[in-house]
């Protein structure tokens, strides 16, 4: 019989996998070989994990601030990509210190915002943050064009709710990203088809009508409880806001291009 600590382990490598599944089989994160994430023994999901330039700082500063030694613990993991829980109490000017001082080096030399003075008012411990305030795409919006509209849509976390499922296809109502008048907002729920299996895979295979999910990228990955749709909703909505303030404060035109 595993131990609680044991436990928790082996929930958050198995949520690491399936919410980091979708951008890295995309090359956007991680390793290029992306079997580990699917159906990989937790030691490999540990190992490809550890590459994600993105969401490991992330998880290794929230297990230094929260005492919580295993950055793969379930408590950690589900903080992080999803918002609320354990690192929602953390100090946002505090973690953002320590995080920059993890990503600082590498990334500094091409996006010159990432300074603790410019970020304190928008840091947040998890992935929306890490979205909209660290990566470049919220400071080329106003630039024109749809694709920086369109990959924060997608790498953000969102939530849908299952309304038909035919085959191996679901359709799903969730609500899009858009840029208007200078803001950032979510649509009204819209129905989107996603592929149930991917790779040979599934995150939630026997998913019916009326479920929630969470998507990233357009893809399944992983049921959510109606606690955790309202936190991502909750993170998603905070983000919104601290993000468009920024956006008020910003010369039209001003962005940085990595």
């Amino acid at each position: 019989m595993s131990t609680p600590a044991e436990a928790a382990t082996t929930r958050g490598t198995e949520m690491f996998a399936r919410y980091a599944y979708a951008p890295n089989r995309l090359g956007y994160c991680g390793p290029a070989e992306t079997s580990a994430l699917r159906g990989g023994s937790a030691d490999r999901v540990r190992a490809a994990a550890r590459r994600f330039t993105g969401a490991w700082p992330y998880l290794r500063v929230m297990s230094r601030m929260t005492g919580i030694a295993d950055p793969l613990d379930h408590r950690l993991v589900e903080s992080y990509w999803i918002g609320g829980g354990v690192g929602a109490g953390l100090d946002p000017e505090a973690f953002v210190a320590e995080l920059l001082a993890v990503i600082g080096p590498a990334a500094g030399h091409y996006w010159k915002y990432l300074a603790e003075e410019s970020l304190a008012g928008e840091a947040a411990a998890n992935h929306c943050f890490h979205v909209f305030g660290v990566y470049p795409w919220s400071r080329l919006l106003g630039r024109g064009g749809a694709q920086p509209v369109r990959v924060l849509d997608s790498c953000r976390i969102s939530w849908a709710t299952v309304t038909a499922r035919h085959g191996d296809e679901l359709t799903v109502r969730r609500r899009r990203l858009y840029f208007h008048e200078g803001r950032l907002l979510l649509s009204a729920p819209a129905a989107l088809s996603v592929p149930v299996w991917e790779d040979g895979y599934s995150a939630v295979p026997d998913v019916a009508p009326g479920r929630l999910v969470a998507l990233h990228w357009d893809r399944l990955c992983g049921p959510l409880t109606t606690v955790q749709a309202r936190a991502l909703a909750a993170s998603t909505t905070r983000q919104l806001r601290v993000t468009n303030r920024r956006l008020a404060a910003q010369p039209t035109g001003v962005g940085h291009r990595r």
